[in-house]
C-alpha cells in the first residue's frame, strides 16, 4: 500500500438540533460518517433519513478537501433537511485524515 499523494478529511454528518418536529425518527445527536473518500457508516441499530443526507451531499466533497481560510464553506459547517416541518439542521465535522492515491479515485 502506497503512502498516497493526496489527503482528505473523514467527516460526520450530525444531527445537531431539531427547531420543528422530526417526521423522520431522528433525534439530536444522531450520526453518520464518511470515511476513506467515499464510504458511508451509520451507527448499528441507528438510521438516518435518505432525505436529509441528500441535503448534505453535495458539501461533502468539499469538505473533505483543505480549503482557504477566507472560503465560506471552510466556515460553514451547518446544512439543512429539505423537509420545512422539522427544521433539522445538521452540522459536518472533520474527525481526521486519509490518505489516498489519486491514480485510484474517479
Amino acid at each position: 500500500m502506497t503512502e498516497g499523494d493526496m489527503e482528505l478529511y473523514d467527516l460526520r454528518l450530525v444531527v445537531d438540533r431539531i427547531e420543528g418536529r422530526s417526521v423522520c425518527g431522528m433525534e439530536v445527536g444522531d450520526y453518520c460518517t464518511v470515511t476513506h473518500s467515499s464510504g458511508l457508516a451509520i451507527p448499528d441499530g441507528r438510521r438516518f433519513c435518505l432525505y436529509a443526507l441528500s441535503a448534505a451531499l453535495p458539501l461533502i466533497p468539499a469538505k473533505q478537501r483543505r480549503l482557504p481560510g477566507s472560503d465560506w464553506l471552510e466556515r460553514d459547517s451547518e446544512v439543512a433537511c429539505p423537509d420545512p416541518e422539522e427544521r433539522l439542521i445538521m452540522r459536518i465535522e472533520r474527525t481526521g485524515t486519509s490518505r489516498h492515491d489519486s491514480e485510484e479515485l474517479t
